[in-house]
Protein backbone atom coordinates (compact mmCIF):
# COMPACT_ATOMS: atom_id res chain seq x y z
CA UNK A 1 0.00 0.00 0.00
CA UNK A 2 2.80 2.45 -0.81
CA UNK A 3 4.98 3.88 -4.14
CA UNK A 4 8.29 4.54 -3.12
CA UNK A 5 8.63 6.01 -6.37
CA UNK A 6 5.79 8.16 -6.39
CA UNK A 7 6.95 9.37 -3.11
CA UNK A 8 9.91 9.61 -3.84
CA UNK A 9 9.72 11.62 -7.32
CA UNK A 10 6.90 14.09 -5.12
CA UNK A 11 8.85 14.93 -2.04
CA UNK A 12 11.94 15.81 -4.53
CA UNK A 13 9.71 18.26 -6.28
CA UNK A 14 8.52 19.67 -3.20
CA UNK A 15 11.57 20.11 -1.57
CA UNK A 16 13.05 22.00 -4.50
CA UNK A 17 9.93 24.04 -5.04
CA UNK A 18 9.34 24.96 -1.37
CA UNK A 19 13.44 25.22 -0.36
CA UNK A 20 13.60 24.52 3.41
CA UNK A 21 17.16 25.84 3.75
CA UNK A 22 15.93 29.27 0.65
CA UNK A 23 13.30 29.61 3.54
CA UNK A 24 15.33 29.87 6.21
CA UNK A 25 16.40 33.80 6.31
CA UNK A 26 13.38 34.84 4.56
CA UNK A 27 11.94 33.33 8.40
CA UNK A 28 14.52 35.13 10.32
CA UNK A 29 13.90 38.43 8.55
CA UNK A 30 9.95 38.55 8.69
CA UNK A 31 10.16 37.04 12.63
CA UNK A 32 12.67 38.98 13.60
CA UNK A 33 12.33 41.28 17.27
CA UNK A 34 9.41 39.26 18.45
CA UNK A 35 10.03 36.75 21.43
CA UNK A 36 11.12 33.01 20.94
CA UNK A 37 7.67 31.55 21.89
CA UNK A 38 5.72 33.76 19.49
CA UNK A 39 8.65 33.02 16.55
CA UNK A 40 8.19 28.85 17.31
CA UNK A 41 4.35 29.65 17.04
CA UNK A 42 4.76 31.31 13.41
CA UNK A 43 6.57 28.36 12.68
CA UNK A 44 3.82 25.87 13.73
CA UNK A 45 1.28 29.02 11.99
CA UNK A 46 3.08 28.83 8.87
CA UNK A 47 3.26 25.09 8.15
CA UNK A 48 -0.01 25.02 8.72
CA UNK A 49 -1.25 27.06 6.37
CA UNK A 50 1.15 26.12 3.88
CA UNK A 51 -0.74 22.24 4.40
CA UNK A 52 -3.96 23.38 4.71
CA UNK A 53 -3.66 25.61 1.25
CA UNK A 54 -1.78 22.68 -0.20
CA UNK A 55 -4.37 19.77 1.08
CA UNK A 56 -7.39 22.01 -0.08
CA UNK A 57 -6.01 22.54 -3.34
CA UNK A 58 -4.89 18.35 -3.54
CA UNK A 59 -8.44 17.80 -2.70
CA UNK A 60 -9.95 20.15 -5.16
CA UNK A 61 -7.55 22.36 -6.91
CA UNK A 62 -8.52 21.78 -10.79
CA UNK A 63 -12.54 22.50 -9.64
CA UNK A 64 -11.51 25.91 -7.77
CA UNK A 65 -8.87 26.89 -10.86
CA UNK A 66 -12.36 26.10 -13.27
CA UNK A 67 -14.94 27.54 -11.15
CA UNK A 68 -12.96 31.26 -10.69
CA UNK A 69 -11.82 30.97 -14.13
CA UNK A 70 -8.44 31.40 -13.13
CA UNK A 71 -5.13 29.76 -14.80
CA UNK A 72 -2.15 28.58 -13.46
CA UNK A 73 -0.19 31.67 -15.15
CA UNK A 74 -2.14 33.97 -13.78
CA UNK A 75 -1.73 32.13 -10.55
CA UNK A 76 1.77 32.30 -10.86
CA UNK A 77 2.00 35.89 -11.37
CA UNK A 78 -0.28 37.33 -9.08
CA UNK A 79 1.62 35.10 -6.85
CA UNK A 80 5.33 36.72 -7.98
CA UNK A 81 3.79 40.70 -8.01
CA UNK A 82 2.61 39.10 -3.75
CA UNK A 83 6.07 37.95 -3.18
CA UNK A 84 7.53 41.22 -5.00
CA UNK A 85 6.08 43.51 -2.77
CA UNK A 86 6.95 42.10 0.43
CA UNK A 87 10.65 41.57 -1.34
CA UNK A 88 10.66 45.42 -1.78
CA UNK A 89 9.91 45.99 1.84
CA UNK A 90 12.70 43.71 3.29
CA UNK A 91 14.91 45.66 0.70
CA UNK A 92 14.17 48.96 1.86
CA UNK A 93 13.86 48.36 5.58
CA UNK A 94 10.50 48.75 5.96
CA UNK A 95 10.19 45.43 7.92
CA UNK A 96 12.31 47.62 11.02
CA UNK A 97 9.27 49.65 11.96
CA UNK A 98 7.72 48.03 14.80
CA UNK A 99 3.63 49.77 13.77
CA UNK A 100 4.07 47.85 10.85
CA UNK A 101 4.71 44.37 12.24
CA UNK A 102 3.48 44.36 15.25
CA UNK A 103 0.18 43.62 14.86
CA UNK A 104 0.49 41.30 11.24
CA UNK A 105 0.79 37.51 11.27
CA UNK A 106 3.51 37.07 8.65
CA UNK A 107 3.19 32.95 9.11
CA UNK A 108 0.24 33.57 7.60
CA UNK A 109 0.71 35.84 4.61
CA UNK A 110 3.58 35.78 3.15
CA UNK A 111 4.93 32.50 4.83
CA UNK A 112 2.12 30.38 4.79
CA UNK A 113 1.20 31.77 1.75
CA UNK A 114 2.48 32.32 -1.23
CA UNK A 115 6.25 31.58 -0.13
CA UNK A 116 5.55 28.00 0.95
CA UNK A 117 2.03 26.94 -0.66
CA UNK A 118 2.64 29.02 -3.70
CA UNK A 119 1.52 28.17 -7.03
CA UNK A 120 4.43 26.09 -7.83
CA UNK A 121 3.82 23.86 -4.98
CA UNK A 122 0.32 24.07 -5.64
CA UNK A 123 0.34 22.85 -9.31
CA UNK A 124 2.55 19.90 -8.27
CA UNK A 125 0.06 18.33 -5.79
CA UNK A 126 -2.67 19.15 -8.33
CA UNK A 127 -0.58 17.40 -10.60
CA UNK A 128 0.01 14.37 -8.32
CA UNK A 129 -3.26 13.67 -6.93
CA UNK A 130 -4.23 13.22 -10.54
CA UNK A 131 -1.98 11.22 -11.57
CA UNK A 132 -2.30 8.73 -8.33
CA UNK A 133 -4.49 6.27 -10.27
CA UNK A 134 -3.84 3.42 -7.45
CA UNK A 135 -5.20 3.85 -3.20
CA UNK A 136 -0.98 3.21 -2.86
CA UNK A 137 -0.21 5.69 -4.95
CA UNK A 138 -2.90 7.98 -3.27
CA UNK A 139 -1.26 7.45 0.00
CA UNK A 140 2.43 7.91 -1.22
CA UNK A 141 0.97 11.48 -2.49
CA UNK A 142 -0.13 12.62 0.57
CA UNK A 143 2.58 10.93 2.45
CA UNK A 144 5.28 13.12 0.34
CA UNK A 145 3.17 16.36 1.35
CA UNK A 146 2.82 15.20 4.94
CA UNK A 147 6.62 14.36 5.44
CA UNK A 148 7.34 17.91 3.52
CA UNK A 149 5.68 20.05 5.73
CA UNK A 150 7.26 18.44 8.76
CA UNK A 151 10.88 18.98 6.91
CA UNK A 152 9.38 22.36 6.99
CA UNK A 153 8.57 23.03 9.90
CA UNK A 154 12.07 21.30 11.84
CA UNK A 155 14.07 24.10 9.61
CA UNK A 156 12.28 27.01 10.38
CA UNK A 157 11.90 26.06 14.43
CA UNK A 158 15.40 25.22 14.59
CA UNK A 159 16.64 27.79 12.50
CA UNK A 160 15.70 30.28 15.40
CA UNK A 161 18.77 29.60 17.01
CA UNK A 162 20.65 31.56 14.69
CA UNK A 163 18.95 34.35 15.77
CA UNK A 164 20.90 34.08 19.07
CA UNK A 165 24.04 33.71 17.21
CA UNK A 166 23.88 36.57 14.58
CA UNK A 167 22.10 39.63 17.11
CA UNK A 168 20.79 42.44 15.75
CA UNK A 169 23.27 43.68 13.06
CA UNK A 170 23.12 40.16 11.56
CA UNK A 171 19.69 40.15 11.78
CA UNK A 172 19.94 43.47 9.56
CA UNK A 173 22.28 41.78 7.12
CA UNK A 174 19.50 38.51 7.13
CA UNK A 175 17.05 40.85 6.26
CA UNK A 176 18.13 42.61 3.30
CA UNK A 177 19.36 39.35 1.79
CA UNK A 178 16.37 37.94 2.27
CA UNK A 179 14.99 40.43 0.37
CA UNK A 180 17.26 39.90 -2.36
CA UNK A 181 16.36 36.45 -2.63
CA UNK A 182 12.52 37.00 -2.44
CA UNK A 183 12.67 39.13 -5.31
CA UNK A 184 14.58 37.47 -7.35
CA UNK A 185 12.26 34.45 -6.36
CA UNK A 186 9.22 36.56 -7.15
CA UNK A 187 10.77 38.17 -10.63
CA UNK A 188 11.19 34.74 -11.83
CA UNK A 189 8.02 33.27 -10.92
CA UNK A 190 6.08 36.45 -13.30
CA UNK A 191 8.60 35.24 -15.75
CA UNK A 192 7.36 31.60 -15.90
CA UNK A 193 4.06 32.61 -15.43
CA UNK A 194 4.09 35.50 -18.86
CA UNK A 195 6.29 32.18 -20.59
CA UNK A 196 3.16 30.35 -19.61
CA UNK A 197 0.77 32.75 -21.49
CA UNK A 198 2.92 33.10 -24.28
CA UNK A 199 3.13 29.71 -24.72
CA UNK A 200 -0.67 29.14 -24.60
CA UNK A 201 -1.79 31.94 -26.70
Amino acid sequence: MFDVAVFGSLFVTLFVIMDPPGITPIFLALTAGRPAKVQRKMALQAVMVAFGVIAVFGLLGQQILDYLHVSVPALMIAGGLLLLLIALDLLTGKTDEPTQTKDVNVALVPLGMPLLAGPGAIVSVILAVQHADTAAQQVSVWAAIIAMHLVLWVTMRYSLLIIRVIKDGGVVLVTRLAGMMLSAIAVQQIINGVTQVIKNS
